[in-house]
């Protein structure tokens, strides 16, 4: 594949005119970094457990945005988790939250299939553990409350795009070569968060008819929507351990560096955005 294509991305733009919770947080990993700590989180939900990951910087001064990782179809992993890392080094303390339950990590695509299908059956379900998250994330010490995004990969980024279609109370929504798709449409008024989104152009998981689809659907709700669409790149883009797997089980996926790289920098130049003092 030739990168340089990349340079070519589409951009499109539109425009607009309690839950209780029972937390138990441990120390997992220590510090990772002379500043950065990680902490695995188990909390429950509806009566059923959960494992998420907090990072932050316990020197930087004062309340800072929160960050909601959601992860991809194979459950809350490491790749989740370096997510959060790599979020708290940039001077927001994120959650890596669990939309399985405790122990529901896939290592097979049928298995990652069979989870995001009993985690998606009820979308109601869906928002309940999602709510959850956020309220365990803004009553860290270290965050403010009021300033809270999220992003997803993969399945992740469906999941908060839903969030946004629902109305929940964001700043910001990034999705990471996430399905467009959804039966919940948004309604002009409804969306609050600023909207980015980043797709594989060659993503067969995403065809161009769920990029038009989803412009169209933002454009009616009067939404904030950016969409950067990169030539030639596939599903995963994001993820370094996607050549691995695709090779591993034939999956139409792939690692995609300057993809990855662009989507980052454009999710935190959103942030410093709808962040600002």
């Amino acid at each position: 594949m030739n990168t340089n294509r990349l340079a070519s991305a589409v951009t499109f733009f539109t425009r607009p005119a309690a839950l209780s919770l029972a937390a138990a947080i441990t120390l997992a990993s220590g510090q990772v970094s002379a500043e950065m700590q990680t902490e695995t989180v188990e909390y429950k939900v509806n009566g059923e457990t959960f494992t998420g990951y907090m990072a932050y910087d316990d020197e930087a001064d004062g309340k800072r945005p929160g960050v909601l990782v959601v992860h991809e179809w194979w459950g809350h992993n490491e790749f989740a988790r370096k997510q959060a890392e790599k979020l708290a080094a940039s001077g927001y303390t994120a959650f890596a939250l669990d939309m399985y339950g405790s122990g529901k990590l896939a290592e097979h695509p049928e298995d990652a299939q069979k989870f995001m299908q009993q985690a998606t059956s009820n979308m109601d379900q869906v928002k309940a553990r999602f709510m959850a998250a956020k309220e365990l994330l803004q009553q860290h010490d270290s965050v403010d409350s009021s300033r809270i995004a999220a992003q997803g990969y993969c399945f992740g980024g469906a999941v908060v795009l839903n969030m946004a279609r629902l109305g929940v109370d964001l700043d910001a929504v990034v999705s990471f070569h996430g399905a467009l798709g959804s039966p919940i449409k948004a309604e002009a008024g409804e969306v609050q968060p600023r909207i980015h989104v980043y797709t594989g152009g060659a993503d067969q998981m995403v065809p161009s008819d769920q990029v038009s689809a989803l412009v169209k659907e933002m454009q009616d709700a009067e939404a904030d929507l950016t969409l950067v669409s990169f030539p030639g790149v596939l599903h995963s883009f994001t993820n370094p351990g996607a050549d691995k797997v695709a090779e591993e089980f034939g999956l139409p996926i792939a690692y995609n560096e300057e993809a990855a790289n662009r989507s980052w920098e454009g999710t935190m130049r959103l942030y410093e955005e709808v962040f600002k003092d």
